[in-house]
């Protein structure tokens, strides 16, 4: 089955529940020693009064199903997630482009042991400028810092 790929749309702050969903699905399936890390009423409030907060939030539906976001700020890319099944059909090249849009650098951090995540990155121009022991994120997980420059 083909899927077309929709263009990316500003998501506004009714359809957090659905972002959170998406950012929930991809996360446990890439990381399954840390699934469960939330819940998904805890998900739902950090999209709603963080996310939305900080953050330009946009996503890509396919067949009126919202099937990955990103959410971004001057400089930063915040979350960047598209649903399993949905990975590896340009839905994150298709975020990922409307983060760069006008941005000279973006920067953005990712768990050293999620590789799939650091071969798209690395594959989209990021370079690896920093890994830490993870003392100073929330899962204790050992993660990296990527840049882009436009």
């Amino acid at each position: 089955m083909e899927f077309v790929i929709c263009e990316p749309v500003q998501l506004e702050r009714e359809l957090a529940d659905e972002a959170a969903r998406v950012l929930r699905a991809s996360f446990d399936d890439r990381l399954p020693p840390l699934a469960g890390l939330h819940t998904a009423e805890e998900d739902s409030w950090f999209f709603k009064n963080r996310v939305f907060e900080d953050c330009a939030v946009w996503g890509v539906f396919e067949c009126d199903v919202l099937v990955g976001i990103i959410a971004f700020r001057p400089g930063w890319i915040d979350q960047l997630y598209v649903l399993p099944a949905h990975q590896g059909r340009g839905v994150g090249a298709s975020l990922l482009n409307v983060a760069r849009t006008g941005s000279p650098e973006l920067s953005l951090w990712t768990f050293q042991r999620n590789w799939g995540a650091r071969r798209f990155y690395e594959k989209h121009g990021f370079v690896a400028v920093e890994e830490t022991d993870g003392s100073r994120n929330e899962e204790r997980e050992p993660d990296v810092l990527y840049r882009w420059l436009a």
